[in-house]
């Protein structure tokens, strides 16, 4: 039960332009290869205010002191303000992560779009969002993905079939406990799930009394599986939690823990069918994609 992977994900202009050149300076002081899943196309965070009347997402945004987290351009971004294209923006901050050998791979083209529509898309829908990621992925790095990480916690049918026929080494779609072979609604899938088994900061932070200074504690007494995976955000742990971060993974490495990515994991661990369901979870508004056996829904 000593194994930590890190997955960072990319979501905004911001994240991707502040922090996360902050947390590949991070990482590299301390020697750990994450894997870290970009979103590479228009920032139209503003169009996540669709999300207002689900359960939890008021008090999550006062928690976060989304604000000041994400920045207020980045909250008028496809709505009051034209979105932005992230990862053209500047392609070095892309291909400084791959060449420093970080596990790199797909969030989303639009983040917002697919964490929100991914229901209805059709395969080909998926397909060719997914692929122009995937064009901008080859075009700085000169290679081909081949992990994706699903905005949200999200999965449909389609999209894990999409997943199948781009013939994917792994995805990180769900949460749960241990990495699997997924099953969703009643088919079989062949590109293994990593899920995260850590809640996230924006999850837990502010509630029952977890703060800046007590929150790697909380993370260090939940990693109990064989498997730790713990998704970190670049709007978040790259700014201005950078430190609590940092705290973080310096009481893991005391502890003995092995960083290992993504990508390793689904090489080296044992997996076996898993049937993914949605549920909810304490503290993020709305469904996500959950690895059944063993989760409290």
């Amino acid at each position: 039960m000593n194994n930590l992977a890190i997955k960072i994900d990319v979501d905004t202009l911001r994240g991707y332009r502040e922090g996360m050149p902050r947390m590949l300076t991070l990482l590299k002081k301390h020697g750990i290869q994450a894997s870290i899943f970009f979103s590479f196309g228009p920032d139209n965070s503003g169009k996540a205010i669709r999300r207002i009347f689900r359960k939890g997402f008021i008090s999550k945004m006062l928690r976060t002191k989304a604000p000041s987290t994400y920045g207020l351009k980045t909250l008028f971004y496809g709505t009051l303000l034209p979105a932005p294209m992230i990862a053209a923006s500047d392609p070095d901050i892309f291909k400084r992560a791959f060449h420093d050998g970080h596990d790199c791979g797909v969030h989303a083209w639009d983040h917002v779009l697919t964490q929100d529509k991914l229901q209805p898309m059709s395969e080909n829908d998926f397909e060719l969002l997914y692929n122009k990621a995937a064009a901008m992925f080859e075009k700085i790095s000169g290679c081909q993905p081949s992990c994706y990480a699903a905005p949200g916690w999200q999965v449909s049918e389609a999209s894990l079939a999409a997943q199948e026929r781009l013939k994917l080494k792994y995805a990180s779609d769900t949460r749960g406990y241990s990495p699997f072979m997924p099953e969703y609604k009643s088919r079989r899938f062949s590109v293994p799930q990593i899920p995260t088994t850590l809640p996230t900061m924006d999850e837990i932070l502010g509630a029952d009394g977890v703060t800046d200074e007590s929150l790697p504690d909380v993370w260090i007494g939940l990693l109990n599986v064989e498997w730790n995976v713990l998704t970190v955000h670049a709007e978040m742990e790259g700014l201005s939690k950078l430190g609590v971060f940092e705290n973080f993974l310096l009481r893991a490495k005391a502890d003995g823990f092995r960083f290992m990515t993504l990508r390793e994991v689904a090489e080296k661990a044992d997996m076996t069918p898993e049937e993914i369901i949605v549920g909810e979870l304490p503290g993020r508004a709305g469904g996500v994609a959950l690895q059944a056996r063993g989760m409290i829904v």
